[in-house]
């Protein structure tokens, strides 16, 4: 069994990761090509690790816990917003397949190249990384099934709501919880906190 077969393992016995297609997500998309060379020793450590510009690759229990709240689908289109090294974009891809794309877009310009060269390494053709329009959040004039958020809101950003889709996810960080908030068919919102997590704070634009 290789290292990554033995990492994808031990999510799946801590209980954090379950769904038959982010398996397969976590088994693909190997984290060692989504860390930077000189800590590839520590790529299955299950802690955050830094990718430069402060940013980090975040711990995988965490990850996993996101994308199982997220519930990424076969044909989904989902915006990953502080794509970061690319690994959760590109994790996002394989759960949503080759009907499916993800856009991934970052504010450190080093890191956008990073990413993209990551997702070159992976070999994944259904996701694209662009650079965040400055004092923009997201990609206000789109709609997604899905919406991943990576970074620490102040506040819940309300203009994601926007952005999508009836019956659509949105799973992000609020100062120190996780939440999901579902988008309800008559746009209604239901919304679930998972406290005790940290993240590198997100830069949301000023409120008009």
């Amino acid at each position: 069994m290789s290292e990554n077969h033995r990492f994808v393992d031990y999510l799946i016995r801590t209980g954090v990761l379950r769904s038959p297609n982010l398996v397969e997500a976590f088994l693909r998309c190997d984290r060692i090509l989504f860390v930077p060379e000189e800590l590839r020793s520590e790529a299955y450590g299950d802690y955050p690790l830094p990718i430069g510009g402060g940013q980090t690759i975040s711990q995988p229990t965490t990850v996993a816990i996101m994308l199982e709240l997220l519930h990424p689908r076969s044909a989904d289109r989902v915006l990953d917003i502080g794509s970061g090294s690319g690994w959760t974009t590109a994790l996002l891809a394989s759960a949503v397949g080759e009907k499916g794309f993800v856009e991934g877009v970052e504010r450190v310009p080093s890191l956008v190249d990073y990413g993209r060269a990551s997702l070159r390494a992976c070999r994944i053709p259904n996701a694209s990384i662009d650079p965040a329009d400055p004092g923009v959040l997201g990609k206000p004039h789109h709609r997604y099934d899905r919406i991943l958020v990576s970074a620490s809101a102040p506040r819940f950003p309300r203009e994601l709501l926007d952005q999508l889709k009836p019956g659509g996810i949105l799973v992000l960080p609020i100062q120190n919880s996780l939440w999901r908030i579902t988008k309800n068919d008559d746009g209604t919102t239901g919304m679930f906190e998972l406290p005790g997590f940290r993240f590198v704070p997100l830069i949301v634009p000023k409120e008009k």
